[in-house]
C-alpha cells in the first residue's frame, strides 16, 4: 500500500515545467470557456432570440469549429503546438468581447469566431500533453487536468452570477441582459489573461531541418492504421450526436421547466462541476484495477440510467442529483480515454488523431443542435426535450458498447506487454513514439 502511494504522490510531483504550467492555463482559459458554455445562450434568450434561432447559431459555431480542426493539426506539426494555441485563444478573446454590444451581425460573427478558436484549443492541447509528460503519468496529468477545468467552472460560475447580479444592481442596470453582458466583459478579460499564459510555456516549433513521416499527406496529417482511427473516433461521434442536442440547452430546459433565476442556474452546474473533478480524480484508481476501457465503460454505462430521471422527473432537486450523477460518471471517463487514444497511436499521429476526435464531436454537435431547434419548433418544449433524452441514451448505449466490443481486450494485452518488457525512461517532451466530452 505504501509503495503504491509513493508511485501515485510522485505521478503528481514528476511533471515537467511545462506540464505544470499548462495547469495555470487551463485554470484561466477554462474558466473562461465554462462561463461561456453555461451562460451564453441564456444571454440570447435574454436580448430576444428565440430556441430555434439558438440552436443554428451555435450549430454555425460548431460548423467553424469542424472546418479549422484539420488544419489546425497540421499547422501545429509545422510551427508547435504553443504558437497554434495561443492563436485559437487569440480567437476566443476577440469573440468574447464581440458578444458585448448584443448586434446579431456582431453575435454570428462571434459565435463563429469562438467556435474556430475553441477547437483550435481542443485540438493541440491533447497531443501537447502526450509530448510533456511520460507514459506512465498520463492517466494521473489527464485526470488532474481535465478536474482543474471542473473546479474551475464551479468557483467561476458560483463568482461570476453573483458578482455580475450584485453589480447590475449597483449600477442600476434593470435590462434582463445586463448580468450577462457584465459577466461576458469578466470572461473576455479572462480570454486576454489565458493568451497571456500560454506565452509562459517553452516554444516547441519543431526544427526546420526536421524529417517528415513518410507516410504524410499532402495536407500533413498521418494515419498509419485507418481501422484503429475509426473504432477511436466513432464512439465519440455517436456520442456527440446525443450530446449535442441536449448538453448545450440544459441550462434552458433547467430554467424554462423550473423557472429558475441567473444565480440558482449557475450554482447547479457548480455543483455538478464538483461532483464531476471528484468522480475524475478518482478515476486514475478505477483505471488501475479495471483497466482503462473497463473503467470507462463501468461509467459511462452507469450514467444513462440517470438521464431517465434528469429527463422525465418534475422534482427539482431529483433532476440537480440525477444532472450531477450523470455529468460525474460521463465525464469521469473522458480524460482516460484521451490517454488512452494517444497511447494506441505513434506520435507522429496524436496531432491528426486529436484533430479527428475534435472535429468530430463538433460535427456531432453541429448536426444535432438543428435538429433540436427542430424538434422545438415543431414538437414544443415538452415532447421536443422527451424525444432528445430518448435520442441521447440510444446513442449512449450504442457508443458505450463499441468501446467495450473493439477495445475490452486492449487492458489485457497492455498489462502483458508491461510484464514482458522493461519500459525505457525518456525524458519529458522527447520521448519516442508510443505508445475524448463535456458530454
Amino acid at each position: 500500500m505504501t509503495g503504491r502511494l509513493a508511485r501515485y504522490l510522485h505521478s503528481f510531483t514528476g511533471f515537467g515545467r511545462d506540464a505544470r504550467l499548462f495547469l495555470l492555463t487551463t485554470i484561466v482559459y477554462g474558466a473562461a470557456v465554462s462561463l461561456y458554455w453555461i451562460d451564453f445562450n441564456l444571454y440570447l434568450k435574454s436580448i430576444g432570440v428565440d430556441n430555434s434561432t439558438l440552436g443554428w447559431m451555435l450549430a454555425l459555431s460548431m460548423l467553424a469549429g469542424v472546418v479549422v480542426a484539420l488544419p489546425a493539426s497540421a499547422l501545429s506539426d509545422r510551427f508547435g503546438r504553443r504558437s497554434v494555441m495561443a492563436a485559437g485563444m487569440a480567437l476566443v478573446a476577440a469573440a468574447l468581447f464581440a458578444f458585448l454590444p448584443g448586434n446579431r451581425a456582431l453575435l454570428v460573427v462571434g459565435v463563429m469566431a469562438f467556435g474556430a478558436g475553441s477547437q483550435i484549443v481542443s485540438v493541440v492541447q491533447i497531443p501537447f500533453i502526450a509530448e510533456h509528460t511520460l507514459p506512465e503519468q498520463r492517466n494521473t496529468y489527464f485526470s488532474v487536468w481535465s478536474a482543474f477545468g471542473f473546479l474551475t467552472s464551479l468557483i467561476s460560475a458560483v463568482v461570476g452570477a453573483q458578482v455580475a447580479t450584485a453589480l447590475a444592481g449597483q449600477l442600476g442596470l434593470t435590462s434582463e441582459a445586463a448580468p450577462y453582458q457584465i459577466l461576458l466583459a469578466g470572461v473576455a478579460v479572462l480570454g486576454v489573461v489565458a493568451l497571456g499564459t500560454v506565452y509562459l510555456l517553452t516554444n516547441d516549433r519543431p526544427a526546420a531541418n526536421r524529417v517528415r513521416h513518410p507516410a504524410r499527406s499532402r495536407f500533413g496529417l498521418v494515419i498509419l492504421d485507418r481501422r484503429l482511427f475509426f473504432r477511436l473516433l466513432l464512439p465519440g461521434f455517436l456520442t456527440s450526436l446525443g450530446a449535442g442536442q441536449l448538453i448545450p440547452f440544459l441550462n434552458v430546459f433547467m430554467q424554462t421547466k423550473f423557472n429558475l433565476d441567473l444565480p440558482v442556474v449557475n450554482l447547479i452546474f457548480a455543483v455538478t462541476s464538483l461532483g464531476t473533478a471528484f468522480a475524475i480524480l478518482a478515476q486514475p484508481a478505477l483505471a488501475s484495477r479495471l483497466g482503462r476501457i473497463g473503467s470507462i465503460v463501468l461509467v459511462q454505462g452507469a450514467s444513462i440510467p440517470f438521464l431517465l430521471v434528469l429527463g422525465f422527473s418534475p422534482v427539482l432537486w431529483t433532476v440537480v442529483m440525477a444532472l450531477t450523477v450523470r455529468n460525474s460518471l460521463m465525464n469521469a471517463g473522458s480524460p482516460i480515454f484521451d490517454a488512452f487514444a494517444m497511447a494506441r497511436v505513434s506520435a507522429a499521429e496524436r496531432a491528426t488523431l486529436a484533430a479527428g476526435m475534435t472535429m468530430l464531436w463538433s460535427l456531432g454537435w453541429m448536426f444535432a443542435m438543428p435538429y433540436y431547434s427542430l424538434l422545438q419548433a415543431t414538437l414544443g418544449f415538452t415532447v421536443g426535450y422527451t424525444v432528445d433524452f430518448i435520442t441521447i441514451i440510444v446513442l449512449y448505449t450504442i457508443a458505450t458498447s463499441l468501446l467495450w466490443t473493439w477495445f475490452r481486450d486492449s487492458d489485457r494485452v497492455a498489462a502483458a506487454e508491461a510484464a514482458d518488457v522493461e519500459p525505457m525512461v525518456l525524458p519529458v517532451a522527447t520521448e519516442a513514439p508510443a505508445l475524448l466530452d463535456h458530454a
